[in-house]
């Protein structure tokens, strides 16, 4: 298949899809080595680009999708009205960083690290799909291992793990304060700020 016939096929599945789809999908679809997958996916999205096209092609891990490009989100958020990005409180921020740096990380590892309970941010996370369950861990009680979603990256506009910030894991204590600030999310407002600080102090004084 050549190049252009398959950067057309792959324009179409992915605006039919609506979501990410992994690359091994799309080489079997059409019917071509995984490598000529990524090169004309490369090829699209540069030409998305330089022709400033109102779509975007997004590479989150190895799977591809389209979504609006940015500088018209606003037109598409009042055109239709699509959600907020997810707002999370200071104890739900803190606990979804520690999962991105640690995962796949158990709940009661997310404790440890914390220093305090975490099971309503672990569900609001997973309610809010950041996070998801990713297997159980082989010891006494399996407890369950959580992990980032692609929607954990498409919210902080990362393409893979590889691009969190670099921190110094020896910060993660309970003498020391979380370091979240690095992460490049938007959706914890000022006006939030007094209903974030209420949300952690009543996980906080969960038994």
């Amino acid at each position: 298949m050549e190049q252009n016939e398959l950067e057309r096929l792959l324009e179409a599945v992915l605006f039919a899809a609506g979501e990410p789809v992994p690359a091994s999908r799309l080489a079997y679809v059409a019917e071509v080595d995984e490598s000529e997958v990524h090169e004309a996916a490369r090829a699209l999205m540069d030409r998305l680009s330089f022709e400033r096209r109102g779509v975007r092609m997004v590479r989150l891990e190895d799977s591809y999708q389209l979504c609006s490009a940015g500088e018209y989100s606003g037109f598409v958020t009042k055109a239709l009205e699509t959600r907020k990005p997810p707002k999370l409180s200071a104890a739900q921020l803190e606990t979804l960083t520690v999962i991105a740096y640690y995962q796949p990380a158990t709940r009661a590892y997310v404790d440890q690290i914390r220093g305090v309970d975490s099971s309503y941010s672990v569900g609001a996370l997973l309610t809010k799909k950041l996070i998801e369950e990713s297997g159980r861990l082989n010891v006494p009680g399996r407890p369950i291992l959580y992990r980032t979603t692609p929607d954990f990256l498409r919210t902080f506009g990362l393409s893979s793990l590889d691009e969190l910030p670099q921190i110094d894991k020896m910060t993660f204590g309970r003498k020391e304060q979380l370091e979240i600030t690095d992460l490049p999310i938007q959706e914890t407002a000022p006006e939030t700020k007094q209903a974030a600080e209420a949300a952690q102090s009543t996980e906080e004084a969960q038994p």
